[in-house]
């Protein structure tokens, strides 16, 4: 059992539901990334994800995109993520996942990936372009050190689409809440509560769900439904937003802890 799943059993025990964060690594450079880390885990959050910067981000929006192409103008590396994560584990005890593209993972070679990820402390990862189909090689190398390979469900998924993520996600189950790309909406979809009612009949592992997810009122909605809310966009918004200011990490606290106080 490794932080994820410690995480949400302690969360279950105490009639809770996850609030998870997201940050890209790099945006605007490692020391910030660093503070914005310890300051997500300072105001709650259950679990951080953090983005590793890629050239290709083809399951992200605009503003997620920027966010990549500002962690690459800071050339921020796999090698450097890993540093950050190393650094920050001595401090908190959060669960830490990263949210990558397979090319990086590849490149850096599965079985590397994995221990290095497990030596920085890191629990596991997202990876939106690696279908269940492809991922067993990971998956097995992932299974004999407890890392977590987090899965994703659409709403365009099939019965035996979520029977087979259900089977192979570890950690927790990502519900992309929309048909889509990241990135804040006004409304979330009518069909979410009933989506994820349907995809929790079939698992008793947690689900969790992301995109489009931006306000206290939206983040209480999805976890009435869900174990958990994922918020990335709108929290990568206010720090585009302050990216020169000094108070920049204050202000994402702020904007935090209003949506975890949903």
């Amino acid at each position: 059992m490794n932080r994820i799943d410690k995480k949400f059993k302690e969360l279950r025990e105490d009639n809770k539901k996850a609030f998870i964060a997201f940050i890209m690594a790099g945006d605007p450079s490692l020391a910030i990334t660093k503070k914005l880390i310890l300051e997500l885990d300072k105001q709650g959050a259950d679990v951080i994800e953090l983005g590793v910067p890629f050239s290709d981000p083809i399951a992200d929006g605009p503003t997620i995109q920027k966010a990549s192409e500002r962690g690459l103008k800071s050339r921020t590396t796999l090698a450097d993520v890993f540093k950050i994560a190393r650094s920050v584990r001595s401090i908190i005890q959060t669960p830490i996942v990263f949210l990558m593209y397979y090319n990086l993972v590849f490149h850096y070679g599965l079985e590397r990936f994995v221990k290095d990820a497990i030596f920085s402390g890191v629990d596991g990862v997202i990876i939106p372009d690696l279908p269940v189909e492809e991922s067993k090689d990971l998956r097995m190398i992932a299974k004999r050190h407890a890392f977590s390979v987090i899965h994703l469900l659409a709403p365009t998924s099939s019965i035996e689409r979520i029977k087979k993520v259900s089977n192979a996600s570890t950690g927790f189950i990502y519900y992309v809440s929309l048909t889509g790309t990241t990135g804040t909406r006004v409304k979330l979809p009518k069909e979410l509560k009933l989506s994820i009612k349907n995809i929790k009949k079939i698992t008793k592992k947690p689900v969790c769900a992301g995109f489009g997810i931006s306000t206290p009122e939206q983040v209480k909605e999805v976890q009435k439904a869900a174990d958990g809310a994922i918020v990335g966009s709108a929290i990568v918004k206010v720090i585009e937003k302050n990216i020169r200011k000094k108070d920049l990490v204050k202000k994402v606290g702020s904007f935090v802890r209003t949506l975890k106080g949903a």
